[in-house]
């Protein structure tokens, strides 16, 4: 019986939904034709238009001068159940994750997006929430992007527009102001960045959107299709565009932390394999030095460059300058 009641909701949900299409495609349509359309008692329709203005509020009505129904407001359309209440969790559970978007206005966009989701399911799905508070996440620190800076770049991406902006380095104490074509934007695990050709480099770069101030949009740029060849980054790695080469990255890891780099995939043309007396090879090709530098540090002792000569000597001079620190 619980399986005929369920199977006799998804064909009434879709009739009701066809019942509303019909309405709006068809110049006021009559019991009649909707019997016709529909394949249906003329009993089966007048329930269908009485649940729909009882259950949906539907503003429905029959029009005497046109012999035929209508909806008053055309914006009103019929709740999809969109989803189940284990697919509600789902998605539930990926609110947490949007902890790495707190510093831009998508964090209210995913928001209100999970809200029309839940308003969209029939009143009788009630979701136990339970199950999100036992699951906590535990997001990297993220600098704070001003909305205002954050919303002008994608106008002036999509218009193909200059922007003016005031710019803080990493290693600066003053602002300094910057004319820019921005190309795309590019999310580094909650780091946003704009990649485009700076007028006072003569060249393209890439700039962090937390580190801007006072952008106002210019005039329309002449948009380069091949702007990409200017581009040299490594998006597993990093963001910076270097115009060396890639190179073979050989790195050795200490059994200490087997397990943890052998589980993890650090980039998309890597070797990872296990030595026979525990450690654990790593290669793989970018350009990323910068980048690279940090995170082999953040390793300690755990960890030796193998290759490239440039890369061992860079960490190498890293590691004596912060012992100066001790």
């Amino acid at each position: 019986m619980a399986k005929k009641k369920l199977r006799e909701d998804k064909v009434k949900s879709l009739r009701l939904l066809k019942l509303e299409r019909l309405i709006k495609d068809l110049n006021y349509p009559n019991t009649t034709r909707l019997c016709k359309e529909l394949e249906v008692s003329r009993a089966t329709i007048m329930r269908d238009i009485a649940f729909l203005q009882d259950q949906y509020k539907a503003p429905l009505e029959f029009d005497q001068k046109h012999n035929g129904y209508h909806f008053t407001d055309n914006t009103f359309f019929v709740k999809r159940e969109m989803l189940s209440e284990g697919e509600l969790l789902t998605v539930a559970t990926m609110l947490p994750l949007m902890d790495q978007y707190k510093n831009t206005p998508l964090e209210s966009s995913f928001k209100s997006i999970y809200s029309k989701l839940t308003d969209m399911l029939p009143k009788e799905v009630n979701v136990d929430s339970s199950f999100i508070n036992d699951v906590q996440f535990i997001s990297d620190p993220l600098p704070k992007i001003n909305v205002n800076i954050f919303n002008s770049i994608f106008t002036a991406i999509r218009q193909k527009k200059s922007i003016e902006f005031s710019y803080r380095s990493i290693s600066a104490t003053e602002y300094t102001k910057r004319q820019f074509d921005p190309y795309k934007v590019i999310c580094q695990k909650g780091n946003w960045y704009v990649i485009g050709y700076c007028y006072k480099h003569e060249k393209f770069m890439v700039y962090s959107l937390s580190r801007m101030k006072k952008l106002s949009i210019l005039k329309t740029f002449i948009y380069r299709k091949d702007y990409e060849k200017f581009i040299h980054i490594d998006p597993n790695f990093g963001v910076w565009n270097n115009e060396e080469k890639p190179q073979k990255i050989e790195l050795e890891f200490s059994k200490d932390v087997n397990t943890y780099i052998l589980e993890r995939s650090w980039h998309k043309n890597q070797v990872c394999t296990q030595n026979p007396d525990g450690s654990v090879y790593l290669s793989f090709i970018s350009n990323q030095t910068q980048e690279l530098e940090h995170w082999i540090m953040s390793f300690g002792s755990k960890v030796k460059v193998i290759s490239p000569e440039s890369l061992k000597n860079s960490v190498h001079s890293e590691l004596k300058k912060a012992l100066k620190n001790y």
